[in-house]
């Protein structure tokens, strides 16, 4: 009987698919464990940030319900001779939309740029908030400007418009703290701008789920502060 039964992979190919993938994994928790690090976090608070993040893409926080009526796809159940056919059919009725926050792909994230901004605060650095301040609010229109909803996804973005945006910002506003501005600039800019303020166009999405920061570690919000930073 085991002529009947064999492994997808040989033996060898799968050994190095693996090697592949550890070596590909290790790659990018150090890039991102280094992001973290140029923003002057020690490295334990880096490289638990970096679990925090993965972890946290499992877990969406329930924050709202949102209540619309619209077209509905239903399915029909007909039998004919003793066969049942599915007969889609649309049908006007309530929808419901849960929005939820992603823990990896936008608490974390913000809670880094909330320690960013108490520490300027603390240290009565203005002049370094005043450039925070402006990064923020031209990455936000320029987030908005790009932002599209796109009907059972959500909101999507072009992946590398706002960490351009950031990194360029950064390098003409950044001063002495480059990667601060980019990193905030980044975050807040898709929070806000493509999430936030397309908060009225969540209830036409169709979806059941909506979930901000919900693709995590490779959600747009937490990318664009990552590649900005390791951009400047």
């Amino acid at each position: 009987m085991r002529r009947y039964f064999f492994l997808p992979l040989t033996l060898p190919f799968l050994v190095l698919l693996i090697f592949l993938l550890t070596i590909l994994f290790i790659l990018f928790a150090g890039t991102i464990t280094l992001a973290f690090q140029k923003l002057g976090l020690p490295l334990p608070v880096a490289f638990t940030l970096f679990w925090a993040s993965l972890i946290g893409s499992f877990i969406n926080i329930p924050v709202k319900e949102i209540r619309s009526y619209g077209p509905i796809v239903r399915v029909a159940k007909v039998s004919f001779f003793g066969i049942t056919y599915p007969v889609p059919y649309v049908d006007w009725g309530e929808q419901k939309t849960i929005v939820s926050v992603n823990v990896g792909g936008a608490l974390v994230p913000l809670s880094v740029v909330l320690y960013e901004l108490l520490r300027l605060i603390v240290l009565e650095q203005n002049d370094l908030l005043i450039r925070v301040a402006v990064a923020v609010f031209v990455s936000t229109i320029v987030s908005k400007t790009f932002s599209r909803p796109v009907k059972g996804l959500g909101i999507a973005i072009p992946t590398f418009v706002p960490p351009l945006v950031a990194a360029l910002l950064a390098l003409t506003i950044g001063a002495s703290n480059k990667p601060l501005v980019a990193y905030t600039s980044g975050t807040m800019g898709v929070l806000i701008g493509a999430d936030l303020l397309n908060w009225n166009k969540l209830k036409d999405l169709g979806a059941p789920m909506v979930s901000i920061g919900g693709a995590g570690t490779f959600d747009g919000i937490f990318l664009a502060g990552v590649i900005a930073v390791l951009l400047v």
